[in-house]
């Protein structure tokens, strides 16, 4: 099988029954959100990977112009029906030709997917402007219930692939200091590097009981730890 055919089939089953849109995830996007939006840049963005489009809604009414580019096309297919202003390809992104420049360009659990990190982010960096911004973030191997999952012996390492990763199609499991790497080999500068979301249990476990207040302090108190933080993010720009 033609390795494009089979990724496009692998992102199809993954999106025959993703877990994004569910529970503390949902939540997670949203407050990514709400710490991109801090660093946003002009009026045409481009959304790389939206999924089930949680982050869309927010850049739906925050830009004038939303470009989205989805591999699913189950997710294509909700995206279109959803957002009708926005322009939504159903297309790899190795193999997407952008026909104009953007402004701000966001990756939101998007790297831990794809095959090859740092060849997605030099093409990302072809379709930045040249003051425009990058925003990624994905989940931290160092999160405080990772560590607690290697003492328990659950998992045998940190950057281990845990069975939520596998349903999701991760590839791998990022840590800060790799974070930072493949955006300084794409030839992109890393201007702020942080976190969110101080996650002690397991996703399961934390909906079974935590209210919503619970949560967003949680998620809060994870940009004061960013190294030990559920999730991580990087604001990068083209530099020099």
């Amino acid at each position: 099988m033609h390795p494009i055919t089979s990724e496009r089939q692998r992102l199809d089953t993954i999106a025959s029954d993703s877990w994004y849109a569910k529970g503390a995830n949902a939540a997670t996007v949203a407050y990514s959100f709400r710490i991109f939006r801090r660093h946003f840049r002009g009026r045409r963005c481009l959304e790389m990977g939206p999924a089930e489009g949680l982050m869309s809604e927010h850049l739906y009414e925050h830009f004038s112009e939303l470009t989205l580019v989805e591999g699913a096309e189950t997710f294509v297919r909700a995206l279109r029906d959803r957002y009708p202003k926005a322009k939504v390809h159903c297309s790899l992104f190795e193999e997407f030709s952008a026909a104009e420049r953007f402004d701000t360009i966001v990756l939101g659990h998007v790297l831990e997917h794809v095959d090859e990190p740092t060849t997605i982010l030099a093409r990302a960096k072809q379709w930045l402007v040249d003051d425009g911004v990058i925003l990624a973030a994905v989940p931290n191997a160092r999160s405080l219930h990772r560590q607690a999952a290697v003492i328990m012996g659950l998992l045998k390492e940190e950057h281990e692939l845990n069975d939520m990763d596998r349903h999701h199609g991760h590839r791998r499991v990022y840590d800060p200091e790799s974070l930072r790497a493949d955006f300084q080999r794409a030839g992109l500068h890393v201007d702020i590097f942080g976190g969110y979301w101080m996650k002690p249990l397991s996703n399961a476990q934390i909906e079974a009981s935590w209210t919503p207040e619970m949560l967003e302090a949680f998620m809060a108190l994870g940009e004061c730890y960013p190294d030990i933080a559920g999730e991580i993010y990087v604001v990068a720009t083209r530099g020099n």
